[in-house]
């Protein structure tokens, strides 16, 4: 018997595959002594009962929309102690409209810079980068990413737009390209955590497909951030 409850709640864009990347960490967390609930709308934050009794939230809802009662109830149980969790769009790309919610999680997808123009044919491959994720100097003492090293990937390099009130442990640099309108390199957060009242929210912006997630060294970082997030007890 376990005494701890996570509850996973899924949804919108099928492009970043919310059930088979949410079900890849089902598992992991029944192992880690979770009681898990899926639920596939967010309609079950507003349920004020399920939520105090929930220690955990990890979110796959990119983009979508969420309503005034259920975005209420979600930052009320975090600001409570539950500890909210997700990777990629499924929470820093999640309901666009509402800037409480943005708010709330501390940064926000604003684009993935593409591949040279005659580089793409036209489908999601277009925005796959090869890059690296460098750990900050939080980020090599942090218990989500201690011992983790730089490490490269080739999927989507998420430009993120954020406040300082988040906890980087790891970035992303984009270049200067002669086919994109910026001057400079600009560092984006590609991995942070966040205190809100009583609860802890942690971010992955790694993520986009289940290959992505299955690399060793994101989906170390993802399952210890969702431990780190959980309610502490």
């Amino acid at each position: 018997m376990t005494d701890r409850r996570a509850l996973v709640v899924r949804g919108g864009w099928e492009g970043h595959h919310p059930v088979e990347t949410t079900e890849l960490f089902i598992p992991f967390l029944e192992k880690s002594g979770f009681e898990v609930r899926v639920e596939e709308s967010n309609e079950i934050y507003a349920d004020a009962a399920v939520m105090a009794a929930t220690d955990l939230i990890v979110q796959s809802v990119t983009m979508s929309e969420i309503s005034k009662e259920a975005f209420a109830g979600l930052r009320s149980a975090v600001e409570a102690g539950t500890g909210l969790a997700g990777w990629h769009g499924g929470i820093a790309d999640s309901y666009r409209a509402n800037s409480d919610y943005l708010h709330l999680i501390g940064g926000q997808f604003a684009t993935h810079p593409g591949r040279p123009p005659a580089e793409r044919p036209g489908d999601e491959t277009d925005n796959y980068l090869s890059y690296t994720v460098d750990m900050t100097e939080l980020g090599r003492t942090h218990e989500i990413t201690e011992g983790i090293p730089d490490f490269p990937l080739t999927t989507e390099q998420y430009w993120v737009l954020h406040d300082d009130l988040i906890d980087v442990l790891a970035t992303t640099t984009h270049p200067v390209q002669p086919y994109h309108p910026w001057h400079r390199p600009v560092t984006s957060p590609a991995v942070w955590t966040r205190q809100w009242g009583a609860g802890r929210i942690f971010v992955a912006t790694p993520g986009h497909s289940v290959d992505v997630l299955e690399d060793p060294n994101v989906r170390t970082i993802v399952e210890r951030g969702m431990l780190w997030a959980a309610r502490l007890r």
